[in-house]
């Protein structure tokens, strides 16, 4: 399925549930690190910040990034005064950035879709996750047998049916 454009997608693209694309991590971090040198953990929040809390990259995504950026010779990784590593633009990366600047700044403002969880209002975000405990610790309990998560299923099917009955007919909150 196609995603509208409002959600930055290019026209035509298809993308999952993802924020970012394959490689658009990479140049996301090369045009932060073009701003100023910056450690692991600085791009981690920084990057959940931009994104208003939606994606928080783990230590996992953002350092094997760096290091592909420094085998590519457009990063360079090295210790600050304190001992950290911290990476720094290099000619070679500049240059990438330059050739690939609009997507870059797309990059860098890009906010999540709509649909993103850490768009939606807290109480939401809670009772969502208070639903998620309760499953989880009820399928955890020894019992959880077939007429079990047929009624659970059934259940959270219901719901999901009332919510979507609840949105306005014309698209419009009113």
């Amino acid at each position: 399925m196609t995603r509208p454009s409002a959600d930055h997608s290019p026209p035509g693209r298809k993308r999952g549930k993802r924020l970012y694309g394959h490689g658009e991590l990479r140049l996301l971090v090369l045009a932060m690190i073009a701003e100023h040198p910056r450690h692991g953990y600085e791009l981690i929040k920084e990057i959940e910040e931009r994104t208003e809390g939606a994606y928080c990259p783990s230590p996992g995504v953002i350092y094997p990034t760096l290091s592909w950026l420094e085998d590519m010779g457009h990063a360079v990784i090295e210790a600050d005064e304190t001992g950290r590593k911290r990476s720094r633009i290099t000619e070679a990366g500049a240059a990438h950035l330059a050739a690939h600047r609009a997507a870059a700044d797309e990059l860098l403002t890009r906010k999540p879709p709509r649909w993103h969880r850490g768009n939606a209002p807290k109480e939401i975000v809670a009772a969502m996750d208070e639903i998620k405990s309760a499953l989880r610790l009820r399928l955890s309990v020894p019992g959880a047998d077939d007429t079990l998560i047929a009624t659970l299923s059934a259940q959270l099917r219901d719901t999901a049916r009332d919510i979507r009955e609840a949105l306005p007919r014309d698209g419009s909150d009113d």
